[in-house]
């Protein structure tokens, strides 16, 4: 009997938030789950857009590759 793993070796996230707090709680959780599955931060892109009202919003991109 043959035993194979495949692991994931590149995964790319979205996050979209109204603050910068929010934003950066959400990637944190992230990273450190996919810590446990040996991928860890390649890169991050992130932009910030305001409305016709006034309000914030933040949106990042996170690329994860394996260690």
């Amino acid at each position: 009997m043959n035993f194979h793993l495949d692991f994931i070796e590149d995964k790319v996230e979205f996050f979209e938030a109204t603050n910068l707090q929010t934003l950066q709680k959400k990637i944190e959780l992230q990273i450190d789950e996919n810590r446990a599955i040996m991928l860890a931060v390649h890169s991050v892109s992130h932009q910030m857009h305001v409305n016709e009202n006034g309000q914030t919003y933040f949106t990042a991109v996170v690329h994860f590759k394996k260690k």
